[in-house]
């Protein structure tokens, strides 16, 4: 269950650690968001280094469907409402400098960067693109109502924003990589106030960075509650048709399609981890729909979902000096990774940063979701099942369509025979029971 991206592009490989290091900058995890960081440190003259317990870019990054967009559902109505104009205005600036950034830097890299139009579509309410363009339209940018889209489905209206983008991901990591300070199969085992002790020997850094997708480090932060994972799945086929641009639903579960080398990407099916779901309805709605094409691949994904709709990227916690994060990306990692990597290096290299507020990990968290993730938790810590998850204690729910054990409570995953694939967690069989 490779995805298209690792089936064609080879990353350059890193040495591990072996040694004791001293670095005024630690970034730990070799994601989009890790390597980012990384190379913006490096361009701007700091000293710097990023470990990584497996391959850069061999976990999340590797199965995104690598859209470049600041349409993010319909998020900035939502955010008008909840936190004000001026706050919704950076939201979009920040994703919109992103958008930029890696259009420049893709200028000199063969990652099959294209520009094309996204959509967010609604199937049933119109009343809700209407709203979201509308609030587009008081922000400043031209996004635009549509009524119809080349999709096998009517719809009741569709938001557009013009010249967005889409691009290979692991093409483009490995471009960037290539001449940063990486060591790769390091992991870290224990971290401290400057210091990280790793399997390779131990690193002590002025400023250290968690970028490990779900953040590593419980103490702190409140992570385990303002945050949950979903799982969603991905069909790459052949001989469907080119549609033209980039399309998302508005609702939760719907489906998501985009083009790449004359393959149609469907995706869709999203839950919470460790409930039920597959690739079933993927592949009945291509049956109907593209009956003539053929699945070439297909792969899941996992995405940290924020309580608020805006991801967590700055101080990791008020106790925690010299710590930072970039986490909760929910769903839409391509952009909030360049925009995290900005944001964190100039808050480690002691710049200032406007958007500094609008991310900040600290904010309110009374929220809807906090209720829900609160039950999942004691919920998965009440039922008298094993095996049982390591960072927490909660029950794992075996996951038939993909042969795992996975986590309802934070989202780690596991292989049938207990080895991690998926953190919060960070240990695997050998304290399971398996």
């Amino acid at each position: 269950m490779d995805s298209i991206w690792t089936q064609t592009a080879e990353l350059p490989p890193f040495a591990p650690l072996d040694r004791d290091l001293h670095t005024d900058v630690l970034i730990i995890g070799g994601g989009m968001a890790g390597v980012l960081c990384a190379y913006q440190l490096a361009q701007a003259g700091a000293d710097y280094a990023l470990v990584e317990a497996g391959r850069v870019g061999g976990g999340i990054t590797k199965d995104t469907t690598a859209k470049i967009t600041s349409q993010h559902g319909l998020v900035y109505e939502k955010l008008i409402r909840e936190f004000g104009i001026g706050t919704a205005r950076l939201y979009l600036q920040a994703n919109q400098e992103a958008l930029g950034r890696f259009r420049e830097l893709c200028r000199k890299i063969d990652c099959g960067f294209e520009e094309k139009d996204a959509f967010v579509y609604s199937r049933t309410d119109r009343h809700k693109i209407e709203r979201e363009t509308a609030a587009l339209e008081r922000l400043g940018f031209p996004a635009s109502f549509e009524r119809e889209l080349p999709l096998p489905f009517p719809i009741a209206g569709a938001v557009r924003f013009p010249r967005q983008a889409q691009f290979h991901p692991l093409k483009f990591l490995g471009a960037i990589a290539r001449e940063l300070r990486i060591f790769e199969h390091t992991k870290v085992q224990e971290l401290m106030p400057g210091k990280a002790r790793t399997t390779g020997g131990t690193i002590s850094a002025k400023k250290i960075i968690i970028a490990t997708h779900f953040p590593i480090l419980n103490k702190h932060g409140g992570y385990f509650i303002k945050l949950y994972q979903q799982r969603s799945y991905v069909l790459a086929l052949e001989g469907a048709p080119d549609v033209g641009g980039m399309y998302v639903d508005e609702q939760e579960g719907g489906l998501s399609l985009r083009n790449h080398s004359g393959l149609l990407l469907l995706g869709g099916g999203s839950h919470r981890t460790g409930k039920p779901g597959s690739w079933k309805g993927l592949e009945a709605f291509a049956r109907q729909n593209y009956p003539h094409a053929r699945i070439i691949a297909k792969w899941a994904t996992q995405d940290c979902m924020s309580l608020d709709g805006v991801p967590y990227i700055g101080p990791y916690a008020k106790n925690t000096p010299g710590l930072y994060v970039a986490t909760g990306f929910n769903k839409w990692g391509m952009t909030s990774s360049m925009a995290a990597a900005d944001l964190l290096t100039d808050l480690v290299l002691g710049r200032k940063n406007e958007y500094a507020h609008v991310f900040r990990p600290s904010r309110r968290i009374l929220r809807p979701q906090l209720a829900v993730n609160g039950l999942e938790s004691v919920v998965g810590l009440l039922t008298p099942t094993v095996p049982r998850c390591p960072h927490m204690g909660c029950a794992l729910k075996y996951n038939a369509a993909e042969h795992s054990w996975d986590c309802p409570c934070h989202g780690s995953r596991f292989g049938e025979d207990g080895a991690l694939i998926d953190n919060p967690a960070t240990d695997d069989k050998k304290r399971m029971g398996f």
